[in-house]
């Protein structure tokens, strides 16, 4: 059995966890997560601001993750750190504190790949999630559409080109006079709203779109947002009374168009579970729609709120993986804003 400390810095979110196990039978002995509210005031991430508050909390947070896991560092077998992708100076703090233990500590340091450690989160939670399956990597950066035939190949089918699922829920919400992060303000506005009110357009989805296009998979939601911002104009005065329609309409060209292209995937590669990861993985109306366009053969695993956002379990999970496979950084790791998944490959 591997015991692994699993820091995480890469945006808003300090959090350190400890897991242990061995290949998929792993358990999470503790998870420490310190949200950073202060960036509700400006409606989104300064990242002058988080890394300054990486550096306050990040060494507490760690300190109870070991305490909640009754650990020592001297009964850690190794460290796991997001270093890309990221705030390259939120990423820096995490990684230049787990440099710093593991040399102390004379530990093996592994880095991780932010997105990677959202493609095992779930199975923290659900046994089952594990490959081969389709994935759909929602949060407020990214938007992926993979195919997993096993850990660590991942084969890259769709991505939006332009605001992701996470951002395009925030800024709607913004338009809305909602509260930042704008997802679950916007999910729980839309229960009351009517879905014929405002029926937007499900971008990039045509149904004589065939496999082999270019937009097959990919997603685009800059347009759904210009449709949101000409309905709360369209509505004026009357705006108050109209926003849970909006709302409504809004989620649900989303939810669809991502459905659709899940369903898509899944078929193509003939998977029966699809597993869902990112901070908008666990929209029970993105869950349901998923399971409504997969049909009934097709099993969706989601993760709860607590291991969908960005959390240091998942840094551990994938880390395990990759530390038994033998793989080690060196004090030379190096942070960055955009990176492959390691293994990825155009699909």
């Amino acid at each position: 059995m591997t015991r692994i400390l699993g820091i995480e810095t890469s945006c808003d979110e300090t959090s350190a966890a400890v897991l242990a196990g061995t290949g998929d039978a792993v358990t999470l002995e503790s998870l420490v997560i310190l949200s950073q509210d202060v960036h509700r005031v400006f409606g989104g991430v300064v990242p002058e601001i988080a890394s300054r508050q990486h550096l306050v909390a990040l060494g507490p947070v760690i300190d109870r993750a070991l305490a909640d896991a009754g650990a020592t560092l001297a009964t850690v077998d190794a460290i796991a750190v997001t270093h890309a992708p990221g705030l390259v100076g939120a990423l820096l703090v995490g990684v230049a504190a787990a440099k710093g233990l593991a040399m102390a500590r004379g530990l093996p340091l592994v880095g991780v790949h932010h997105m990677e450690g959202h493609l095992f989160a779930t199975s923290l939670e659900h046994a089952a999630a594990v490959p081969p399956f389709t994935a759909l990597l929602v949060s407020g950066g990214h938007t992926l559409l993979l195919d997993v035939p096993a850990w660590g190949e991942y084969v890259h089918l769709g991505a939006t080109r332009d605001d992701a699922a996470g951002e395009a829920f925030d800024k709607a919400a913004k338009l809305l006079g909602l509260p930042y992060p704008g997802g679950r303000h916007v999910e729980a506005l839309a229960r009351d709203g009517d879905p014929a009110r405002h029926r937007f357009t499900r971008p990039m989805l045509r149904r004589d779109q065939r496999p082999g296009d270019d937009d097959y998979y990919d997603v685009s939601f800059s347009g759904l947002k210009t449709a949101v911002l000409g309905a709360v104009r369209a509505a004026g005065d009357a705006l108050e009374g109209e926003k849970a329609h909006i709302a409504r309409g809004f989620q649900d060209a989303l939810v669809e168009t991502l459905a659709a292209k899940v369903a898509r995937a899944a078929t193509a590669h003939g998977r029966t579970r699809v597993v869902l990861g990112g901070g908008v993985a666990c929209n029970r109306a993105l869950v349901a729609a998923i399971e409504r366009a997969c049909g009934d053969d097709v099993t969706v695993f989601a993760p709860t709120p607590r291991i969908a956002t960005d959390n240091a379990a998942m840094i551990a999970r994938a880390g395990l993986w990759r530390f038994e496979r033998g793989e080690r950084a060196g004090l030379d790791l190096a942070c960055a804003s955009a990176l492959p998944i390691p293994g990825s490959r155009p699909g």
